[in-house]
């Protein structure tokens, strides 16, 4: 169970509003009942759903980072993968389908595996009379292969995450030229809400080596304030 909850390091820091927070702790509630009650099945079927939550946030990274990419891969996607205002709106997508769009990190050798979990999850979504997870060993083996298959694509996302927070810190090294009052709301609402930052992000962040950006008049600033959002996520 303790390695159930690892799924959140994956998961946004904060999000746009309340009603995509309550949808997902509502997914986790309804994984932990169903654990602790024995009824394995339904437990999957809820962490299935919040590994689809990564999967939509983690798209949409690419949509809010890298658009111009973004409009090139979506073509022939349902138009609800450009048009959408929200990482949620790609449910409208088939859910094997929409993985594809990993190709775009370089993971076509593994969408197979991760279609695999998506039709297990529909295998046990029919009344079909099968019970496949009738003991808490089956379920614990599925919540291990979720979040090994969160880990490998969080990593493969690596780049674009530091592409995005160099881009960040390089517009956004002075809290008094901003919209914000603070550095937490401005890290916040410039930061992390708009692209659904994770924990696992945020530690590829506070990790980045700001050298690259030397040669810019800003380094100072750049510094101090890679620096204090460094403090202010170890603190958080």
């Amino acid at each position: 169970m303790e390695e159930a909850y690892q799924i959140f390091l994956y998961l946004p820091l904060h999000y746009r509003n309340d009603e995509e927070m309550e949808y997902v702790q509502y997914l986790w509630k309804a994984f932990e009942n169903n654990y602790h009650n024995g009824q394995y099945q339904f437990a999957f079927m809820s962490y299935h759903m919040l590994f689809m939550c990564f999967v939509y946030f983690t798209i949409w990274k690419i949509k809010s980072i890298h658009p111009e990419d973004f409009e090139k891969i979506s073509l022939g996607f349902d138009e609800c993968i450009g048009k959408s205002c929200s990482p949620f709106g790609y449910s409208q997508e088939n859910e094997s389908k929409i993985l594809l769009i990993f190709k775009f990190w370089g993971m076509g050798e593994r969408i197979g595996e991760y279609k695999k979990l998506v039709k297990e999850r529909n295998n046990i979504a029919h009344s079909n009379g099968n019970i496949f997870y009738k003991d808490q060993q089956s379920i614990d083996y599925k919540i291990t292969e979720v979040i090994k298959f969160c880990e490998e694509i969080q990593r493969k996302t690596k780049m674009t995450i530091e592409q995005s927070y160099q881009k960040f810190i390089s517009e956004n090294h002075s809290v008094e030229d901003s919209a914000y009052s603070t550095l937490k709301e401005l890290l916040s609402e410039g930061f992390i809400s708009k692209h659904y930052i994770s924990d696992k992000d945020m530690q590829l962040c506070c990790k980045y080596s700001i050298s690259s950006l030397v040669s810019s008049g800003n380094y100072n600033a750049i510094c101090n304030i890679h620096t204090e959002i460094v403090k202010l996520y170890i603190e958080e």
